[in-house]
């Protein structure tokens, strides 16, 4: 019987339930009997060693349930090797947990920290296969994360709830100046402007980055969204300015078709690798095939948009401004 561990990292998204129900299906298809170790609350339940034994049974119908039923926490890597509040040294805990349970492989479903974590444990000789969850779907190596499709379909819902409002109240929200006086001469009186919530000038960009954190640190705007609609407040004092967040509902909700897919086929590689006692892997989405590549080819680092990306330029012959 192979004993394996699962647990959910970082921020919750739509496609974690689906793609630990892949995982397990593909483990029960490929050897029958497994013995599954549920941690609760991510890492917190490996450190502590808080966690549930689970059937299999348990991960059926997962297929289009949002969230994770294992519950998740944010341990910052940063902070990886100092003490909890409690005085527990952290990767010696989770690795006195694995080994307590004898367990066989762990799968880490989660983020950039939390694969840089899942990372260190391989090095220190856990058996670990990792699974990149994101809805900013900027995990370096993978084309796709699962989440970001879905989280994707709920921010166009709410762009498309704004356009309503803001063509019946000539509302603009947010910035582009050039962009805002060309909509107007061509007779729209209003402009929807999509902010990323860690977006900043080419100006703070070139800084180094301890001036650059400090800059932010010293903002007054809980988001750069407010701070960039009140610049256009300040250019157009006659027009009503709104800013409108989709926060956390861009997490919640079910998954979409295609991360339902996508999520079912990162479980069955992963299942794959586990039985060829690949670990140390990464799952990724690259040209349309599921892979996988090594952790630390991944691990620290941060995929960024290519502005020469064909995207970018078809979107800019249809007039899109970039802020660029």
């Amino acid at each position: 019987m192979k004993k394996i561990g699962i647990l959910t990292s970082g921020g919750d998204c739509q496609a974690l339930n689906p793609t630990m129900r892949g995982v397990v299906k593909g483990l029960e298809n490929l050897f029958g009997d497994i013995e599954i170790y549920g941690f609760l609350e991510g890492y917190k339940g490996l450190i502590y060693g808080n966690y549930k034994k689970m059937e299999p049974m348990e991960f059926s119908g997962l297929l289009a349930k949002g969230g994770t039923v294992l519950g998740t926490s944010r341990v910052p890597f940063k902070y990886l090797d100092t003490p909890t509040e409690d005085g527990v040294e952290k990767v010696p805990a989770m690795i006195k947990t694995y080994k307590k349970l004898e367990l066989d492989g762990l799968f880490v479903l989660g983020g950039n920290g939390s694969q840089k974590t899942a990372h260190r444990l391989y090095q220190e000789g856990l058996n670990v296969i990792g699974l990149p969850k994101t809805i900013d779907n900027d995990i370096y190596g993978t084309d796709v994360t699962f989440g970001f499709q879905s989280a994707i379909d709920v921010a166009t819902h709410a762009i498309d709830c704004i356009y309503t409002t803001a063509e019946s109240h000539n509302r603009v929200l947010k910035k582009v100046y050039k962009t805002i006086e060309k909509r107007r001469k061509m007779g729209k009186k209003f402009a929807i402007i999509v902010v990323a919530e860690g977006a900043i000038s080419k100006e703070l960009a070139k800084l180094p980055k301890k001036e650059r954190k400090q800059k932010l640190a010293e903002r007054t705007y809980p988001s750069i969204a407010y701070e960039i609609a009140n610049d256009i407040q300040v250019k157009y004092p006659t027009t009503e300015v709104r800013v409108a967040l989709p926060g956390h509902t861009q997490r919640g909700g079910n998954p979409d078709a295609y991360d339902r897919v996508l999520s079912s086929r990162f479980g069955a590689k992963a299942a794959e690798l586990f039985k060829a006692k690949d670990f140390g892997k990464l799952i990724v989405f690259k040209n349309n095939e599921v892979s996988a590549i090594p952790m630390e080819e991944s691990a620290g680092k941060l995929k960024y948009v290519d502005v020469d990306n064909q995207l970018i330029q078809e979107a800019k012959t249809l007039g899109i401004s970039f802020g660029d």
